[in-house]
């Protein structure tokens, strides 16, 4: 268990490495359309690297226009169910919402030394993670839905890491949200670079987040000129949006714990958090 927590946290190290590049591949639909009584989902292809299918998960509400979208990218599980039902959630909130695959042809890992495996090899190539990271804003730009000037990214544990990285990186965000999600960076964003505002809800019991990666995340933010929300939910452990955290750290000895006042209170601060952004 040692081995894999150290992973995961070491993990962080590699999304100070950049590599920015760009990709406007052709995108193709995957499933047909799925309806609920207000929202409409289906799961697309949106791009491919190294011979692997991008699949997102889309989510948007019935006869909606000009909405802004919102990316979620998912934990270091991969695409399982959790992020496609915060694309859901963020569906019938008015948003164009797109949960993305960030290790490609929707890779899912049962075992955390698998979901170790796969978070470790993006990483390892950052170029690649951004071209990847950029094919889903790309994709998300072009649907008739949607605002191509609106957009946002929130991401949880590996994800919250990723959107980050987008941030410091200037990618054309209006806003990006942190969920549990790795703090520490080697290359802080330069002054001006960072384009969207930056909301980082943390747990203030998570072990893989120490007081130092706060207080530098902060004065980071702060000689960047980017506007940074940062929460703190008391007795938070590390997932503790996701109703099978604590499930999963039982069964594999991980300090992850769900904590359903932290959910509720950090989901009704994105709400606000992404009103104002955009």
């Amino acid at each position: 268990m040692r081995r894999i927590l150290m992973g995961l946290v070491a993990a962080s190290l590699f999304l100070s490495l950049s590599c920015t590049s760009t990709d406007k591949s052709a995108t193709s639909s995957a499933e047909e359309m799925a309806s609920s009584d207000d929202i409409m989902t289906k799961e697309v292809v949106y791009g491919e690297f190294e011979g692997k299918k991008l699949i997102g998960y889309l989510a948007h509400p019935k006869n909606v226009s000009d909405a802004p979208v919102v990316l979620v990218v998912h934990e270091w599980w991969g695409q399982t169910d959790y992020p496609r039902k915060r694309a859901e959630m963020l569906a019938k909130l008015g948003y164009v919402a797109m949960a993305v695959d960030m290790y490609g042809d929707r890779t899912v890992a049962e075992h955390p030394k698998d979901a170790q495996k796969f978070m470790m090899a993006t990483m390892k190539n950052m170029a690649g993670a951004e071209k990847k990271f950029k094919m889903a804003m790309d994709y998300a730009k072009k649907l008739d839905k949607t605002s191509s000037e609106k957009m946002a990214a929130i991401g949880y544990c590996f994800g919250g890491g990723v959107v980050l990285h987008a941030a410091r990186q200037g990618f054309d965000l209006d806003a990006v949200a942190s969920f549990h999600g790795s703090l520490a960076t080697q290359t802080p964003a330069k002054k001006g670079v960072i384009k969207a505002k930056v909301a980082v809800f943390n747990g203030a019991a998570d072990p893989m987040v120490k007081d130092e990666d706060i207080k530098n995340l902060k004065a980071e933010m702060e000689k960047a000129d980017a506007t940074l929300k940062f929460v703190n939910y008391p007795g938070a452990k590390h997932g503790f949006t996701n109703p099978e955290a604590t499930k999963k750290g039982k069964a594999f000895d991980l300090p992850l714990a769900y904590q359903e006042e932290a959910d509720k209170k950090s989901w009704e601060q994105l709400q606000t958090f992404l009103k104002k952004a955009f």
